[in-house]
């Protein structure tokens, strides 16, 4: 060989090394937003929304069975807010304000919203305020939670699916709906 073929060689893969170093900046500067995303033990984002699994679930002001127990949970699929979590245990924020810690095991993934408003509240065949009633939420009741779009929620309740206003449900904002008490 001459030496004539590798430079030519080096200059055709001139584009490679440019390319694969912005793929990887690219691939790097995700890692960050990944890593926020995936701070919590659990790996789900906080707050977020859960149910209890049972009818019976201990709430204790701190994350273990050694610490005091405050009260306990007895409605199966309350919706209740995760403002915080170790690997075992999940701070709560439930409907009436109260904050207390319970068991990971004793909670559900599966969402579940409750109604506020003091009358029923209509599920809609389509997220609009003319729609066909297909039944009703009363107060306090709770129903399976599918979906919201802009300020409707898709939800399921004995056989019924429909839509229903966002407003008047617990368990769909996103804001944080207990706040810690301050400490002394």
């Amino acid at each position: 060989m001459d030496g004539q073929g590798e430079p030519q060689l080096i200059e055709r893969n001139n584009w490679a090394a440019p390319v694969l170093a912005a793929l990887l900046v690219l691939a790097l500067s995700c890692l960050p937003a990944r890593a926020a995303e995936r701070a919590t033990p659990s790996g789900y984002p906080v707050p977020r929304y859960i149910t209890l699994k049972f009818d019976q679930v201990y709430a204790r002001a701190g994350p273990g069975e050694d610490h005091r127990l405050l009260w306990v949970y007895r409605v199966k699929g309350l919706p209740v807010q995760v403002v915080a979590e170790n690997s075992e245990w999940r701070r709560i924020c439930d409907p009436s304000g109260g904050m207390a810690w319970v068991h990971k095991r004793l909670t559900d993934g599966r969402r579940n919203v409750l109604v506020t408003q003091g009358a029923p509240v209509a599920i809609r065949k389509k997220p609009k305020a003319e729609a066909e009633i297909v039944a009703y939420l009363n107060p306090r009741s709770m129903a399976a939670l599918n979906r919201c779009e802009k300020g409707w929620c898709k939800v399921k309740l004995d056989g019924a699916t429909g839509w229903t206003p966002a407003r008047g449900l617990w368990g769909v904002s996103g804001a944080l709906q207990c706040k810690a008490p301050a400490r002394r």
